[in-house]
């Protein structure tokens, strides 16, 4: 049995489809998910009924991202927050508008089951974003920053590969797991289009819900498999650009 990461899927169901397909995946691979599953793409509510139909096959792993809290936000109150609407909400709103009630409370309710972290028996972590709390995530004052926080990507990017675990320089957070797996900070912003590993941390959004590519990561031998670019998938929509 594998165990797959994938990164932020931001409404791309065709990108989903094509590379769990490219990665062979079957129902003996558990899958975790990274979160922000909505925003970007028309196939948002699409993308939550098939997360929802795959759950039911096989182990998977659902991770909550900024984009998904916007989203349940909206589905259990109604509340459209501005920032939400110029970053890819619009598109989502849209979709559940031409649902049913009765479908609509059956994803808020998907919603409000996603975790705000995972840590494996290796002690491995997976979140959204990051954390702030040099004891971990589940000691966050604000739980928000699992899913908002770059300052745990920063650290990793920044920090010299050179400095060994053991000594006081390597950074507190850091030593706290074997490996984190995160998205939410997209590589394509540092012209990368492929998954990013710095120092114990690896970055699975490469640019999804712009015009990268949907990843999915096999979290022991660090082999990756991914979908075309979403503006070729989707070539009569403009994604979050």
């Amino acid at each position: 049995m594998r165990t797959l990461v994938i990164g932020d899927i931001h409404g791309g169901l065709i990108a989903l489809k094509q590379v769990l397909e490219r990665a062979n995946v079957t129902t003996e691979d558990k899958l975790i998910f990274l979160g922000d599953y909505v925003d970007g793409w028309s196939d948002s509510a699409n993308v939550i009924q098939f997360l929802m139909d795959l759950s039911q096959q096989q182990e998977c792993i659902f991770i909550k991202g900024n984009h998904d809290e916007y989203c349940e936000e909206y589905l259990e109150l109604g509340v459209s927050d501005e920032v939400w609407i110029k970053h890819g909400g619009k598109l989502t709103r849209q979709n559940y508008q031409e649902l049913s009630t009765e479908v609509r409370q059956a994803h808020l309710a998907f919603f409000q089951k996603m975790k705000l972290f995972e840590i494996d028996d290796k002690n491995r972590l997976f979140i959204h974003a990051g954390f702030t709390s040099m004891k971990g995530p589940e000691h966050e004052h604000h739980p928000t920053n699992c899913y908002w926080d770059r300052t745990l990507w920063e650290v990793a990017i920044t920090t010299d590969v050179k400095i060994p675990k053991h000594s006081p320089l390597y950074p507190q957070r850091l030593k706290l797991f074997e490996e984190i797996f995160i998205g939410h900070t997209p590589t394509v912003q540092y012209q990368c289009k492929v998954p990013m590993h710095c120092i114990n941390v690896w970055n699975v959004d490469t640019g999804a819900a712009f015009k990268g590519k949907l990843t999915i990561l096999d979290i022991d031998t660090k082999e990756y498999w991914q979908s075309d670019q979403l503006n070729r998938l989707y070539p009569n929509e403009k994604g979050r650009n």
